[in-house]
């Protein structure tokens, strides 16, 4: 596994983070077993949010820190929030309580990332300055970053917020790259061409915002994995034969592609096998040639004009 900084240029993190969005039925034995297992793969950043499980994910995995009290320095912990039944809240009323609540369910005094989960159609980024300049001086959050989030909702929160934006957790995936394939069709009546996020790459890149993409090896809006879909024949065919070429397994070919991006990404998997675990982390080991990189782009349907 590769190490990276992201949030601080003090702390190296996995190039690959843990999405922790499946662990709330676990108990802690089982719980402290994925995260030791984790570990031992390489992985050391782990990403929450207070509406997984209801909560129940960051509990769970409170009581393993609990239990293993030095597990804590060895890991980055990174919590959402901002969504409520019903609507997007980012209120800081409702920021310091969603925090709060983390810091209890997690049983820590500090969180690493704080990110803002889906934007707020009625945000007031004065509010959310007010928020996270409290959060930052009482040392309950170290670092902010947003999920979801346009170029210029980010432009404007950054206006405001004067703790630097260094993330930003997005849904991508090789046949969900939108952001990635409007690049190449610029003023071309297409649908590649179309583009729904204000060139966040090229944002991201220019203001060093680490993309996190999420649900990497899913196509729609959470609709499956598109390994092993009959729907994605062509593209699963090329994805097995360059992963024989770089002896690591589709999963983890799948995850190379976007690392080879050359804006910095962190892929958020949601995994608990503990083999898939494994296999996805020797993503980060190898690097594919740009002519392969293309090859899988063009299977996965996009066009180069």
């Amino acid at each position: 596994m590769k190490y990276i900084n992201t949030y601080s240029k003090d702390v190296k993190v996995s190039q690959i983070a843990l999405g922790c969005m499946r662990i709330a039925d676990m108990n802690v034995n089982e719980a402290e077993h994925y995260i030791q297992h984790a570990l031992e793969c390489g992985y050391n950043y782990f990403d929450h949010a207070d509406i997984y499980g209801n909560g129940a994910c960051e509990a769970v995995f409170g009581k393993v820190l609990a239990k293993n009290p030095a597990l804590r320095e060895r890991i980055v912990i990174q919590t959402k929030c901002g969504i409520r039944p019903g609507m997007y809240d980012f209120s800081k009323e409702h920021i310091l309580y969603s925090v709060e609540q983390s810091l209890k369910r997690l049983g820590v005094e500090k969180i690493d990332v704080l990110l803002l989960h889906r934007p707020d159609l009625l945000m007031e980024p004065e509010v959310v300055a007010e928020a996270f300049d409290e959060l930052e001086q009482s040392g309950k959050v170290q670092a902010f970053g947003v999920s979801n989030h346009s170029a210029l909702q980010i432009e404007l929160l950054q206006k405001y917020v004067k703790q630097p934006l260094t993330i930003n957790q997005m849904q991508l995936s090789v046949v969900n790259a939108g952001m990635v394939s409007s690049g190449a069709n610029v003023n071309l009546r297409n649908e590649d061409g179309v583009n729904y996020d204000g060139y966040l790459r090229d944002y991201c890149r220019l203001h060093e915002i680490t993309v996190q993409p999420w649900s990497p090896l899913q196509h729609g809006f959470i609709a499956g994995a598109f390994l092993g879909n009959d729907a994605f024949s062509e593209l699963n065919q090329e994805i097995s034969q360059m992963a024989e070429k770089y002896q690591v397994t589709d999963t983890a070919m799948a995850i190379a592609w976007l690392l080879r991006l050359p804006e910095q990404m962190q892929p958020i998997v949601g995994s608990i096998n503990e083999k898939r675990i494994a296999e996805i982390a020797k993503a980060s080991e190898i690097e594919l040639s740009r002519e392969d990189w293309y090859k899988i782009y063009l299977k996965a349907g996009y066009r180069l004009p």
